[in-house]
């Protein structure tokens, strides 16, 4: 049997669709005729439907990347408070009717929650698990972040809901796990980086540890976890299959400690401590300082430091016995990047970037924030993006950095407002009339 046809096998309940020449054909992991077409049926998740019960940062993160990649993502949030990040601000997005009550929309809600639909939902009534349940039943992944076993009083762990629906993918992202000793403690990114080793690498040399400038643990994470997802999602095509996903920060941060970790784990012996921008076995490899600001070189090998010699103006330093070969380098790290910072000091970070274009070596700007959003390279790709938001107008995102050749995935619809598609989830996914819904509503139960 080929691979084609093998994946229709596995396809419940789908609704066969045309294709432009007439024939019918069945996507090959969309299994719920329910699930509503995307704008570009060519993204890679189209049909896919994606139950989120996450907050804040890691999870949202992988919604987040399987929305943009065509899920259709509904995202359930406490009917009153809505996701915890909507009140982490300033900055906000200021509402466009000034009579709307509250300053706007978070900006870091706004960073991780594009493509999208928010359902006012709370799972302490018991009609409120109900259409948990009945949700459950028509999606093909549930993501969730609460500690290990609290769902299940509310009838939302993995064990309950595979009863209703042996295809779901339940991914669960916590702190430290499903198991182990530390897995019933909440653990923030922060924690995280500190306990797992990347706090005691990241800073100056001399300096005391310090976090990454962004949760870069929580991201990895999502990253993690949506990939896992998306090889379960395709591990269901030969089995028929669902299964639970354990993605924890912890374990995460351990991963991406990589070359770090083998070489402590080969050599048996210390790490090297804190490097700031600098690299402990190739010099020079660090950002110094220019007459405005910060410029970064990586002379990564012997032919690219004889390129930065010329360029600074100084090609003596190439015979120089202290600098003549890597080894030396590394001996008299303090030496040469003493006299290039003394150069690298004498003009603007423009100037440089001028004298180095074209040159093969590698080199970049220190840019800020803002600088970054701007640069003519960020916009060429794309990476930022002005959409139309239903309550702020148009606001400025930061687009999906994944481009296909086939497919082109980016920001369908903005962000959500709390609830804003309570009404066409219960109605067109399950069902419900106009009049339970008001009834819902009136109970509190959904917003």
């Amino acid at each position: 049997m080929s691979v084609a046809l093998r994946l229709t096998v596995f396809a419940r309940r789908s609704s066969p669709s045309c294709s432009s020449n007439g024939l019918r054909h069945i996507s090959p992991l969309r299994r719920y005729s329910s699930a509503p077409s995307v704008v570009d049926g060519t993204l890679p998740l189209a049909g896919i439907r994606v139950l989120d019960m996450t907050r804040v940062l890691a999870g949202p993160y992988c919604t987040q990347i399987l929305g943009d990649l065509g899920a259709d993502v509904i995202k359930v949030e406490h009917p009153v408070r809505g996701d915890d990040t909507r009140a982490w601000g300033p900055p906000y997005a200021k509402y466009e009717d000034a009579s709307k009550k509250g300053p706007g929309e978070s900006a870091y809600y706004l960073a991780v929650n594009r493509n999208k639909k928010s359902l006012g939902l709370s799972f302490q009534h018991k009609s409120g698990v109900e259409i948990l349940h009945k949700l459950a039943k028509e999606c093909d992944v549930l993501v969730e972040n609460y500690l290990p076993g609290s769902l299940k009083k509310y009838g939302m762990d993995y064990e309950t809901l595979r009863k209703i629906n042996p295809k779901l993918i339940y991914a669960s992202i916590t702190g430290y796990g499903q198991t182990g000793p530390y897995s019933n403690r909440a653990g923030y990114d922060v924690m995280v980086e500190a306990e797992m080793g990347l706090m005691h690498i990241t800073g100056s040399r001399d300096g005391p540890p310090v976090k990454v400038g962004v949760a870069v643990t929580d991201l990895t994470t999502g990253l993690y976890t949506s990939n896992a997802i998306m090889a379960a999602l395709l591990a269901r095509v030969r089995t028929g299959k669902g299964q639970h996903i354990d993605a924890c920060l912890s374990d995460c941060q351990v991963a991406t400690l990589a070359n770090l970790a083998s070489s402590a784990l080969i050599s048996g012996q210390k790490d090297s401590g804190r490097w700031g921008t600098a690299h402990p076995s190739i010099v020079p490899y660090r950002s110094y300082k220019t007459l405005d600001g910060d410029i970064l070189f990586g002379g990564g090998n012997d032919r690219l430091f004889g390129v930065l010699c010329d360029r600074l103006g100084f090609p003596e330093w190439k015979t120089d016995a202290r600098f003549v070969t890597n080894s030396d380098r590394v001996k008299h790290r303090a030496d040469i990047d003493g006299l290039i910072e003394n150069i690298t000091q004498q003009k603007s970070t423009k100037e440089w970037l001028d004298i180095f274009e074209g040159s093969g070596m590698p080199y970049a700007a220190v840019n800020d924030i803002q600088g970054t959003l701007n640069h003519e390279h960020v916009l060429a790709r794309g990476m930022v993006t002005e959409v139309d938001h239903p309550a702020c107008g148009p606001i400025k995102l930061v687009n999906t950095p994944i481009k296909y050749s086939e497919a082109k995935p980016g920001v369908r619809t903005p962000p959500p407002t709390l609830g804003q598609h309570t009404d066409e989830i219960l109605g067109s996914v399950l069902n419900y009339e106009e009049e339970d819904i008001a009834r819902l509503k009136e109970e509190g139960v959904v917003s």
